[in-house]
């Protein structure tokens, strides 16, 4: 079966505390596409495979399976990197040894980390739980991050930034950027004002009922005037984007998934990679949840290099773009 051969070919592939198995491997060869910050998480993910489903107040059994690469700023940068982009990734790891591995994997598969911040405090490490259908449960145990908010990302020349994180003060440089940049920004935050961006991805699972029914209203709020198009993505029922006057819609493969960890990156880099390639939104958005239904079939964090190519070959009418 294709999803267990994907599993098998992951499993183990990164490591937090061991040897390096990731290259750098693009898509466009030596051609870069577009230069992409990224402000999100760096993170060793830490893995258990549990023999039944969650449930409250019960005695469950599992396995560790293995720590690899993770964090969802690391996640959307490895997938976009694999598709021939220049990334620079604005994050924060301890000066451990588990900052030193995660930062050597990243720059290995061709992400520029020279804008991460090292500190002196632990790793951001996360406990992944993966049910026996797939589904995943993140705690996280220790969350590395700076205590300002990275004013750096000024200097930085991007055609495009993407924001997964939840911190409560980056409006201001995000305000700043988005003058001479695409900004996509993942919410949560929903505050008023808290994500001036073009486009706010979010998942239908992290808002309110009544955010879910008024996507629009509540992306005005929170992004302003700058706002062209809010996107809410649905796991298995695929996502749909809303503007001002103008829906759209993209369907997902069913498949029967090995681990969901990361479809919301791998679709968030989909997104991304689309429309820094000149597609329209519409477009974008099939693109994104292939990235994200693929991300499930695979037993990572982040969408593997491999799958990425494969993703982008059997793209129409878009050869490597």
């Amino acid at each position: 079966m294709l999803s267990r051969e994907r599993a098998k070919a992951a499993n183990g592939h990164s490591k937090c505390d061991t040897g390096l198995e990731t290259r750098l491997n693009r898509f466009s060869g030596d051609n870069i596409l577009a230069r992409i910050a990224v402000i999100g998480a760096v993170a060793c993910d830490e893995v258990v495979q549990l023999i039944e489903p969650l449930r409250p107040g019960a005695h469950l059994n599992g396995a560790k399976v293995n720590s690899r690469l993770g964090g969802g700023g690391a996640n959307t940068a490895l997938a976009l990197a694999a598709a021939g982009h220049e990334v620079i990734l604005l994050a924060a790891v301890g000066r451990d040894d588990a900052g030193d591995a995660l930062l050597v994997e990243l720059t290995a598969a061709g992400v520029d980390t020279a804008h991460i911040a090292r500190l002196n405090r632990p790793t951001t490490r996360s406990l992944i739980l993966v049910d026996p259908l797939g589904e995943r449960t993140v705690l996280n145990i220790a969350r590395c991050e700076e205590d300002e908010p990275p004013a750096r990302l000024l200097k930085l020349p991007a055609e495009a930034v993407y924001v997964r994180s939840r911190r409560r003060d980056l409006a201001p440089l995000l305000a700043a950027k988005a003058a001479s940049a695409l900004v996509v920004a993942h919410v949560p935050p929903v505050e008023p004002d808290s994500r001036p961006a073009q486009i706010l991805v979010a998942s239908v699972s992290d808002l309110a009922p009544d955010a879910r029914r008024r996507p629009w209203t509540l992306g005005r709020a929170v992004a302003g005037e700058r706002l062209r198009w809010v996107v809410l993505t649905a796991g298995a029922a695929g996502a749909r984007a809303y503007a001002a006057n103008e829906q759209a819609e993209a369907t997902a493969m069913p498949v029967q998934p090995v681990d969901t960890t990361g479809a919301g990156d791998a679709f968030s880099a989909g997104l991304l990679h689309a429309l820094a390639g000149g597609r329209p939104l519409p477009a974008a958005l099939a693109v994104a949840t292939r990235f994200g239904t693929e991300a499930t079939l695979w037993a990572a964090s982040a969408l593997p290099a491999p799958a990425v190519h494969r993703l982008l070959r059997d793209m129409p009418e878009s050869g490597n773009a």
